[in-house]
């Protein structure tokens, strides 16, 4: 397994009442899997993929990523280990608004570990993976949107992540450009890259390998596609 995760529990207290997003979750990501994750608004999908990312601490529980526990690891070393190993797509794309396609891409190619001369480079062949070698040099307001979640999608993969989380990758899309992005997802994974995606369309999660249903914080069901 790349993750897994043993009695995770995320409680949150508003007003003196304490409501658990997430309760005793258990779950099993296979290397090269596509983990889809369902459930109605508030089941807890999100607070699932931001605990799994490291972002929000549990309240309770264990999450090991191969043989290192993240729920172990001090603030600064989580940070670097998400850097290092965990690529994000989120719904409403988080370009840079002022950085061009590859500079956005970039971006967390400068900041990490694999810092070079072969950065921009390296996001020349990214945007060419997704589509968009001859969108380069545009600034995200000059994109459509579904070239803008296809830039989110090429800068997820920059640090050669062993993970990508994506939250409603689709959720701002039409139709056509939602199919689009989700092909390409398929496409990745394909190649070997290991997803988790949150989402709330069927037709989304139906491209997963391993599909999770959530409600009220607990997963009720794990299916995977029969041939």
């Amino acid at each position: 397994m790349l993750l897994t995760t043993e009695n995770l529990c995320k409680r949150y207290e508003r007003n003196e009442v304490a409501v658990d997003a997430l309760l005793n979750v258990a779950i099993g990501i296979p290397e090269g899997a596509f983990v889809t994750v369902t459930g109605p608004s508030g089941s807890g999908k999100t607070t699932l993929l931001l605990t799994l990312a490291g972002l929000l601490t549990p309240t309770a529980g264990r999450i090991q990523f191969r043989d290192t526990e993240l729920t172990a690891l001090t603030d600064a070393k989580l940070a670097a280990f998400r850097r290092d190993h965990m690529g994000f797509v989120m719904q409403n794309f988080s370009l840079v608004p002022y950085l061009s396609a590859r500079e956005n891409v970039a971006l967390p190619i400068a900041l990490g570990r694999k810092v070079g001369k072969d950065q921009l480079q390296r996001a020349d062949q990214l945007l060419d993976r997704v589509g968009l070698a001859d969108r380069a040099a545009h600034l995200p307001r000059e994109l459509s949107a579904g070239q803008q979640q296809r830039v989110a999608i090429a800068r997820s993969l920059a640090n050669e992540p062993d993970l990508v989380l994506a939250d409603e990758p689709t959720g701002n899309l039409d139709p056509r450009l939602a199919r689009d992005i989700l092909d390409l997802l398929e496409a990745l994974n394909g190649d070997g890259m290991t997803i988790l995606m949150v989402t709330h369309s069927p037709e989304a999660a139906a491209r997963g390998t391993q599909r999770v249903h959530l409600e009220r914080g607990q997963i009720v069901e794990v299916a995977q596609p029969t041939a």
